[in-house]
């Protein structure tokens, strides 16, 4: 026993001591980041960057409870929209319709020789032609021929034949829109044409007459306003032939 006690004292025996944990270790160098006590920790130093703002005493609440302070000033929805409700366009026209625009397409159309207006007339308006075209079939079934079919097809393939005639023919080519609205407009003295069907007869020399003027100022007025709106002067005779042979599938259509 005497061997192994001294065995054991000999094999435990260190150069370490428990007042060595006191002293600092400097892991980098001398007075480098990482020279800090192993031992123990000083809780009163600062272990890192406080913002001055933070280190301010906070001002105290001087609200009222369950009345909180307003942070913004919330827009309403004039000044989000608009200056003013009152300088918004009307409702007909942000929808295209402009019933001063369609008055002088009318006169433009009724009155043969007065001067079209190009900036109104290249302008892609349908209310016009639509009521125009209902207006017609009404008066084709008051004479007993229900033909809505008929002047909704035959209308559809001629805006198609005249589109693509004028975008031919112009240097500025033109929407088929504009196409429409043109042909649409000046379907009104058809409507003329075909309320004479609902009264009189037209398959006299009378009514070939007035039918045959009827076709004229149709096309007659469908050429000038395509002329000033496309700028195609010197051609209004080759514009007012296709014109002439869709008004009279119309005319057709009223007499017989």
């Amino acid at each position: 026993m005497s061997g192994f006690d001294g065995f054991n004292a000999d094999f435990f025996q260190t150069s370490y001591s428990i007042d060595d944990q006191a002293q600092p270790y400097d892991y980098g160098g001398s007075g480098g980041p990482y020279s800090k006590q192993y031992g123990g920790y000083e809780y009163s130093q600062q272990s890192g960057f406080i913002p001055p703002e933070m280190m301010q005493q906070q001002q105290p609440y001087t609200g009222q409870i369950y009345q909180p302070t307003q942070t913004y000033t919330p827009t309403s929805a004039q000044s989000f929209y608009g200056s003013s409700f009152e300088d918004e366009p009307p409702l007909l026209e942000e929808l295209g319709i402009n019933f001063d625009h369609i008055w002088q397409k009318t006169l433009t159309v009724l009155h043969p020789l007065k001067v079209a207006d190009g900036s109104i007339m290249n302008e892609t308006d349908l209310a016009g032609p639509m009521v125009f075209c209902l207006a017609f079939g009404a008066t084709l079934l008051l004479a007993g021929k229900i033909q809505f079919g008929y002047v909704y097809g035959i209308s559809a393939i001629g805006c198609l034949g005249m589109f693509c005639l004028l975008n031919l023919m112009s240097m500025t080519g033109v929407s088929f829109g504009c196409v429409a609205s043109v042909l649409g407009y000046c379907l009104l003295p058809m409507i003329l044409l075909s309320t004479f069907a609902v009264l009189f007869s037209l398959q006299g020399m009378m009514g070939i007459i007035l039918t045959a003027g009827i076709i004229g100022w149709c096309s007659f007025s469908a050429s000038k306003i395509f002329i000033s709106a496309l700028a195609m002067e010197g051609q209004q005779l080759l514009v007012a032939y296709p014109c002439a042979l869709l008004y009279g599938v119309f005319a057709l259509i009223s007499v017989f």
